[in-house]
């Protein structure tokens, strides 16, 4: 059974930092591309940030560029989101995603690209 298990959410002000995990089981992660989607209340999902099987590659949002670095640790089995400078508008539900399909150095930024997803961690920051 897949588990994607995200951690590392909560309440921050304007400007601070939070550094989000999520931790797979029951996959190959090192065969996984992964994504970092987020949900704000009344907004549609969208993507947020992305990294390749080996690392190698990552892409994001024009609206987290420069703040945001997604990394991955195969060894254990988890993906990152470090989250500097946050803003109000960053808050939201934050998901991570596995695609087991993606080719190696690919990246996606359509969450239909992606079969597993976590249950969300909350990231609030007031300003």
């Amino acid at each position: 059974q897949v588990q994607l298990v995200e951690s590392g959410g909560g309440l921050v002000q304007a400007g601070g930092s939070l550094r989000l995990s999520c931790a797979a089981s029951g996959l190959t992660f090192s065969s996984c591309s992964m994504g970092w989607f987020r949900q704000a209340p009344g907004k549609e999902r969208e993507f947020v940030a992305a990294i390749s099987r080996g690392g190698g590659s990552t892409y994001y949002a024009d609206s987290v560029k420069g703040r945001f670095t997604i990394s991955r640790d195969n060894a254990k089995n988890t993906v990152y989101l470090r989250m500097n400078s946050l803003k109000p508008e960053d808050t939201a539900v934050y998901y991570c995603a596995a695609s087991p399909r993606a080719g190696w150095g690919r990246v996606y930024n359509m969450a239909d690209r992606y079969d597993y997803w976590g249950q969300g961690t909350q990231v609030t920051v007031s300003s």
